[in-house]
């Protein structure tokens, strides 16, 4: 009776996420390419019913795949099981059931568990483990230096979660015994719906690798909608879509946080993310002082930059804030001002990204160069 009844409940979770399985489509994500480094889509958290998820493992590589995400992890439960009634099974058959599906789908699907204790130290993610069940321990430290030994990538899940911590979101004394052993390597600075500030601030200060994941116990489709609420993402600027290059990717620091319209990291990476996505479309604009010429700036990307003007542009005007809509052209109004921006090769605008923010928490300042002769 428990094997029908978990066969249902798998069949059902299976067909509300796809609902036509013969033919599915794909929403492919742009956001440029970098510093010679691919920029993976990735999701580092998500449940299935092997622990207290709803669907099957397939299930979750599907979504992946129609989201247009690159890399994922199932990171299921080791102490939190309230399917196990239903479900008799050792913590690595998530990663079993899920990994031929992505191999044929091109997913890239990274061996992972939770390490779910109250506060604290709180919930912990192991990616990039090998063994889920040998992280099974009464202790919380040895499950952790286990799974370190195993060569994990460990991070702090949700450190701002209200039913943890619902007074302030503190930084504990078993975190800083973590970082000191070299255990705890990132944190998560936005999970869900959730935006974790303090979380920015530790990852600037300790020197983490910050991640942004969805954390996704649902199925996707009653959770988050591709164009008007997609689900959170960590980018992660890696050499190539391999185990090794993420896992270095996520040593070095090389991500960012997508979540929203909202992108979070280092200026070595928000900057060119923000050049490559812009192109002016105006082979020059002849500008002379009190003419008017119109600038065209395409924006080739998914991520609406929002700008306002931190300072003001020498021999002309331009708008105080400026609005590039994913992949649609803006035309806006230059004017001269002085008789010297007719002489000048080059006009500069100069304005800030207000939803391209720092790992210092400041918004991005970017310049835009317009070809005037």
């Amino acid at each position: 009776m428990n094997l029908l009844k978990s066969a249902f409940i798998f069949f059902i979770a299976f067909f509300i996420t796809s609902p036509d399985s013969s033919a599915q489509s794909r929403r492919e994500i742009s956001i440029p390419d970098i510093l010679g480094y691919q920029t993976l889509k990735c999701d580092f958290h998500m449940h299935t019913v092997f622990s207290d998820g709803d669907v099957w493992p397939t299930v979750r590589v599907e979504e992946a795949w129609m989201d247009g995400l690159d890399v994922i992890s199932i990171t299921d439960h080791i102490e939190y099981l309230p399917h196990s009634q239903d479900m008799d099974a050792d913590h690595n058959r998530s990663y079993e059931v899920a990994k031929p599906l992505a191999d044929q789908m091109g997913i890239l699907l990274i061996r992972g568990t939770e390490i779910t204790r109250s506060m604290p130290p709180g919930h912990l993610n192991a990616i990039f483990i090998k063994n889920a069940n040998l992280i099974e321990r009464e202790d919380w430290w040895e499950a952790c230096v286990e799974a370190k030994e195993q060569g994990a990538f460990i991070f702090w899940n949700h450190p701002g979660w209200k039913a943890q911590q619902p007074q302030e979101t503190l930084w504990w004394k078993e975190h800083t015994r973590l970082l000191n052993a070299g255990i705890l390597k990132g944190i998560e600075v936005f999970n869900d719906r959730e935006h974790y500030p303090e979380a920015l601030r530790w990852a600037d200060e300790k020197n983490l690798t910050i991640l942004a994941n969805s954390d996704i116990h649902a199925p996707a489709g009653m959770v988050y909608n591709a164009d008007r609420n997609p689900r959170p993402l960590t980018l992660v600027f890696a050499v190539d879509k391999t185990e090794e290059a993420v896992k270095a990717a996520l040593i070095d620091q090389r991500t960012a946080v997508y979540f929203k319209d909202t992108i979070m990291g280092e200026r070595r990476f928000l900057t060119p993310i923000f050049i490559n996505s812009i192109k002016i479309k105006n082979k020059k604009i002849g500008l002379k002082n009190q003419e008017v010429s119109r600038l065209q700036i395409f924006n080739n990307s998914d991520i609406p930059f929002r700008l306002k003007q931190r300072q003001p542009s020498v021999g002309f005007s331009c708008p105080p804030e400026i609005l590039l809509e994913p992949g649609r052209t803006v035309s806006i109004e230059l004017t001269g001002t002085s008789d010297e921006v007719g002489q000048m090769n080059t006009l500069r605008m100069f304005y800030e990204a207000t939803n391209l923010i720092t790992k210092k928490g400041e918004a991005l300042p970017v310049n835009i160069d317009v070809p005037n002769k």
